[in-house]
């Protein structure tokens, strides 16, 4: 059975499995599920079409599922799906996707968002990041696993952080920081790889020398990007943690920070 506060005003439409816990003066509407064990603190709003896995803790004053901030979302259905284990502070706000877009925005496990995050429409987050206070993405950014954000930076449009990177405080990513980089400054610039969030996660000394190896290569060896993607894939084959850095470099909309 669900827990929910006398006060909180719950859809009969929705859906709360066992476990789950509303405090007081939140709104959960139609089309909202819930997985177990999640904590929803008070004065929340919750719309549908939303979707909130296991075990997450959602503290006060949350918006979490609202139409998208895009002046070209006229009532399309679309949807937020979020996945188990993550945190969510304070005044966070996470939207809906758009029709223009695959129509979802995602955000995956045991991610940690602090407060007054805004994840906007059609973003999509992968799992284990962290989002310091006021962190803003626009619409259609994606971020890889263990991805760290400084307070108050943010991201353009369309822009993509790759798994481990580290985007410092009050920095704005107009481009896109592929694995591992740490980047800062207006506009974020390659500052050098994560060394300590590497080492933190596990990363023996031989995986850091082929990470610094390949970020010599796209940073400091004066080769064109062509090229030197053709020597990251290469290192690739040969070195498994260059592979998420390889693929990551073989498209993008927005160009690469340099």
């Amino acid at each position: 059975m669900a827990s929910i506060h006398t006060t909180a005003i719950v859809s009969t439409d929705a859906e709360l499995a066992s476990g789950v816990s509303v405090g007081a003066y939140t709104i959960i509407e139609a089309g909202v599920t819930i997985g177990a064990d999640t904590e929803v603190g008070s004065h929340c709003v919750i719309k549908g079409d939303t979707t909130i896995g296991e075990r997450n803790r959602i503290f006060q004053f949350a918006s979490i599922g609202e139409d998208p901030q895009d002046k070209k979302y006229a009532g399309e259905p679309t949807s937020l799906v979020i996945g188990d284990g993550n945190t969510i502070r304070e005044y966070c706000s996470l939207n809906r996707g758009t029709a223009q877009d695959k129509g979802v925005t995602q955000l995956g496990n045991n991610n940690w968002l602090m407060a007054y995050v805004h994840i906007a429409h059609d973003c999509i987050i992968g799992n284990e990041a962290i989002f310091a206070n006021n962190v803003t993405l626009a619409g259609h950014v994606t971020v890889g696993d263990y991805a760290i954000w400084g307070g108050f930076s943010g991201a353009h449009q369309f822009a993509r952080v790759g798994a481990h990177a580290f985007i410092a405080n009050n920095t704005g990513v107009a481009k896109d920081v592929p694995p591992y980089v740490m980047a800062a400054g207006l506009p974020a610039a390659p500052r050098g790889i994560n060394s300590e969030g590497l080492k933190r996660r596990g990363f023996d000394a031989d995986q850091m020398k082929a990470i610094k190896d390949a970020f010599r290569l796209l940073y400091r060896s004066g080769l064109r990007l062509e090229e030197a993607r053709e020597k990251i894939a290469e290192l690739a084959q040969e070195r498994s943690e260059i592979q998420i850095l390889a693929k990551f470099l073989e498209h993008s909309e927005r160009g690469f920070v340099r």
